[in-house]
């Protein structure tokens, strides 16, 4: 049975048909987040810090570095994202304990991620790019790490689920000459939006299905893709992440919180519910009240993809005596107790 894996200091997580479903934390990530972009050029790692521990808690296994900032300063990310992708490396793994994926388009980053983590990371990603395939295959074989493989080429993405097929197949071939084993390829089939191709669904499980059977590969995708511009994205994603397991897929890179409620939606709920006519109880403080009113919570917590797996992971039998899903279902621990969902994690540390 395939199984891929990675690995931090002191933790190993592992991809496999008979495994519990990979969660891989897509959240340290500037690509569209003007403030953490802002935020990283300027020196400052407060949000990632944040966002490292905030995505472990909720239950990622893997976390997913991507340091693909533009800079004003200096737009060549040729010179500025590899320092800065050792910069949040060695950040990351100071204050969380779960194993790294090195994610960029920069080929010298991916080197300088490398370099930096401890352990045994994933490597995110090489594509059937002939210039891709020269560089990141000989690193993978030279870090004797995992890799994901995009199954798009110099051609582009192709919409016929046939042809993506194909580039996994010429990746997993060409990795094979370099002494690279099937096991350490996990393939991302691309997961089109569901908004876009009606099929999108369908193609990707029989993909997978078929990556499986005929390649033996683990399987990743960008999970939110399939929900791409229509309404309640989360009850899509949370229809579509299971259906993926069924089929086979053994990850998923995405987002695992549920942010948190923000002051101006209690703001706003707070007006309704006085314009009801409802009468709180004096000195209700917000925690209390957007529970009550089932709109969430005011800290980071797991979101509801993440119920869908564990829920998933108990009904394919890859969660022993269901331990996982009824610590999961725990009530979070009050301020100052450890324990439940909301507890600290062991074997956390940071660095000066």
């Amino acid at each position: 049975m395939t199984r891929t894996i990675v690995e931090s200091k002191t933790k190993t997580a592992v991809l496999g048909f008979d495994e519990p479903f990979c969660v891989i934390g897509e959240r340290i990530n500037p690509t569209g987040r003007k403030k953490l972009a802002a935020e990283l050029e300027a020196g400052d790692f407060s949000t990632v810090e944040k966002d490292a521990v905030a995505q472990v808690m909720a239950g990622a296994t893997i976390l997913d570095i991507n340091a693909g900032v533009v800079y004003n300063s200096n737009p060549n990310p040729n010179e500025t994202e590899p320092p800065l992708m050792t910069s949040i490396v060695e950040l990351v793994q100071g204050l969380v304990d779960v194993p790294l994926c090195i994610d960029s388009s920069v080929p010298e980053a991916l080197e300088a991620g490398l370099k930096a983590a401890e352990g045994r990371p994933l490597l995110n990603s090489v594509t059937g790019e002939e210039e891709r395939l020269e560089f990141v295959l000989p690193l993978v074989k030279k870090y004797n790490v995992p890799v994901v493989a995009i199954s798009n080429d110099d051609t582009g993405i192709s919409e016929d689920p046939d042809v993506r097929f194909a580039v996994a197949k010429k990746i997993v071939e060409r990795a094979a000459d370099h002494g690279i084993p099937a096991h350490d390829i996990v393939v991302d089939p691309l997961v089109m939006p569901i908004g876009a191709m009606a099929t999108a669904g369908k193609q990707v499980f029989t993909l997978v299905r078929k990556l499986r059977e005929e390649l033996g590969v683990n399987t990743t995708c960008g999970a939110s893709n399939i929900s791409f511009g229509l309404p309640n994205r989360h009850g899509i994603n949370n229809a579509f992440l299971p259906m993926a397991m069924g089929a086979g897929m053994t990850s998923a890179i995405m987002n695992p919180v549920a942010l948190p409620v923000t002051q101006t939606k209690i703001a706003e709920k707070k007006a309704e519910v006085e314009a009801a006519g409802i009468i709180l109880p004096e000195g209700m403080d917000d925690e209390t009240f957007v529970t009550l009113f089932g709109m969430g919570s005011t800290k980071p917590r797991a979101g509801k993809e993440m119920e869908a797996i564990r829920a998933a992971n108990l009904l394919t039998d890859n969660d022993a005596h269901g331990s996982a899903w009824i610590s999961f279902n725990k009530p979070p621990a009050k301020e100052g107790e450890e324990g439940g969902r909301g507890g600290r994690r062991g074997g956390r540390r940071r660095r000066a």
